[in-house]
């Protein structure tokens, strides 16, 4: 069983951080056991998921992170002032060729795409959602590319197995794919509001 104490202190963790928090990184400060700060964690991810308070604890990038209600968006988007962080369409696109083809070069998402995504990938890169890997052995040595940390925490994913199939996907109703689209843009949520 966890302390009280020991569940204030790790709540006070996730609290100043600002990224993903991981069990191995709360046993290596707090000189506990790894399996001990895993149970903490879990503890306080099914106290924030049965308490109704403003923000939840949320498994993400291979961590656990404070994020608000999604269901609080409009308060807080209100609050900040801030617009919807929009995502092009060739950006989506981009993103999810390296999403589901990592490592990927950029030929292959130029090929799979039809056009060039030297912009787009630069783009990507720019807002650490994608990362370079390394370098593909076959002649030129091209670059490959994966998706990056930010990538998972942004789309709420505690690893590449929560993305969805090809099959789950084709089978969203209509009505959620067109709301999806908004012009030639479309619109992603954070579980902590809009994005700025």
């Amino acid at each position: 069983m966890v302390t009280a104490e020991l569940k204030c202190i790790v709540e006070s963790l996730l609290l100043v951080a600002h990224s993903p928090v991981k069990a191995d990184t709360v046993a290596l400060i707090l000189g506990i056991e790894e399996s001990r700060a895993v149970l903490c964690l879990e503890q306080l991810y099914d106290d924030y998921a049965t308490g109704y308070r403003g923000f939840v604890v949320c498994r993400v990038a291979g961590g656990y992170q404070f994020r608000t209600r999604p269901e609080h968006a409009e308060w807080i988007r209100k609050f900040r002032r801030s617009r919807p962080f929009r995502f092009s369409r060739a950006a989506l696109e981009t993103l999810a060729v390296v999403a589901y083809r990592q490592p990927v070069t950029r030929a292959e998402i130029d090929y799979l795409r039809g056009v060039d995504s030297s912009g787009v990938v630069r783009t990507l890169l720019d807002r650490h959602l994608i990362r370079i890997l390394g370098k593909k052995d076959v002649p030129g040595k091209p670059v490959i590319y994966g998706t990056s940390r930010e990538f998972l925490a942004l789309f709420g994913l505690a690893d590449l197995t929560g993305l969805p199939t090809l099959k789950e996907f084709n089978e969203l109703p209509p009505e959620m794919l067109s709301e999806l689209e908004v012009g030639s843009q479309t619109q992603i949520a954070s579980d902590d509001g809009f994005l700025a």
